[in-house]
């Protein structure tokens, strides 16, 4: 996601090598992707022990909890608007409001719910304007203080909006109910996952026309992420699902000095999503350098402020438990 960031708002200058651009491009969506999904396992891992017991009033304090954060990251990410117009923050506070009230539901129901959400999204991208508020020169959302704009932005036609991007979470809320600690269990995943994530490349690649003399049905099946269409979400689902289960396999292969760092990394990740806007990019605004530079330039400075982050977060959980802001969203949620 930080070199995501990076190059949306950095790059933008002299020619970097094409094999560069592919790279970068190959991460756009996918990343914000997995981190959906690992939400939805987040939200099913809490609520395991009270879905199997049954007790009705630990149900009652888990769904509070993941209301407690939804409006958390909701109002954090709001605000962080100002500063960050591609702000996902304030969208993780509309899936977790949805799938508090789906944690406890059957599989099937939610994977009902998900399959509507993805037909819902289909529709309006068939019938609606997506780009209709959009600048797409600055990438601005017009209008985004009016509260009717806020919520059309929000559910339907923002960076990451509830159609379809809650099919992520609901379907990482399905993954964690897995007993993915069974090997089996994973290679399954690994079959499915591996040829829906090849196939759908390879048929964008082949069938897909980059630039039509007009709207083809073809186009559906695109795996940009903006607009995200059908093949973004087959696209950034399956290679999520590949992402945590190959990490679930190799980490207990790796040694403690590689895997420690990227855990404390990992269990930071709200307070670095934050830092990576005000301390990363702000020091390059700082520096005069935020705009207008290669892409060479925009990945290495996303790799310098990983491994610092890397670091940082290392050195931190020596001392403490949690990250600043994760902290504090749990002493809220």
């Amino acid at each position: 996601m930080v070199l995501v960031n990076f190059d949306l708002v950095v790059a933008g200058g002299a020619d970097s090598p094409g094999w560069l651009y592919a790279m970068v491009a190959s991460l756009q969506g996918r990343a914000a992707a997995t981190f959906v999904v690992l939400a939805g396992v987040g939200a099913s891992l809490m609520a395991r022990s009270a879905r199997a017991s049954g007790d009705a009033g630990a149900r009652r304090a888990v769904r509070g909890a993941l209301l407690r954060r939804a409006l958390f990251l909701g109002v954090l990410g709001t605000a962080f608007l100002t500063v960050w117009p591609a702000d996902i923050l304030h969208f993780y506070g509309a899936w977790m409001l949805c799938g508090a009230g789906l944690v406890f539901a059957s599989s099937r129901v939610i994977a009902g719910v998900m399959a509507a959400v993805l037909v819902a999204a289909l529709g309006y991208l068939v019938t609606g304007d997506y780009f209709a508020h959009w600048d797409l020169e600055t990438l601005e959302y017009e209008g985004l203080h009016r509260p009717e704009r806020f919520l059309e932005n929000l559910f339907l036609n923002g960076f990451h909006p509830v159609l379809p991007w809650l099919a992520f979470y609901l379907g990482g809320m399905l993954l964690g109910r897995l007993d993915l600690d069974r090997a089996p269990v994973r290679r399954r995943l690994l079959w499915v996952a591996a040829p829906l994530a090849l196939g759908v490349h390879l048929f964008e690649d082949l069938f897909v026309p980059a630039d039509p003399p007009e709207p083809a049905l073809l186009q559906l099946f695109g795996t940009g992420p903006v607009p995200p269409l059908p093949g973004f979400v087959v696209a950034g689902g399956s290679t999520a699902v590949l992402a945590i289960v190959l990490a679930i396999e190799l980490a207990p292969r790796l040694p403690r000095w590689l895997t420690s760092p990227l855990e404390a990394t990992g269990q930071l990740a709200l307070t670095i999503y934050v830092a990576h806007v005000l301390v990363g990019l702000g020091t390059l605004d700082a520096m005069g350098r935020l705009e207008g530079q290669s892409l060479t330039f925009a990945v290495s400075a996303a790799l310098l402020f990983t491994l610092a982050s890397l670091i940082a977060a290392t050195l931190w959980r020596l001392r403490f438990r949690r990250g600043p802001l994760e902290a504090l969203m749990r002493r809220i949620g």
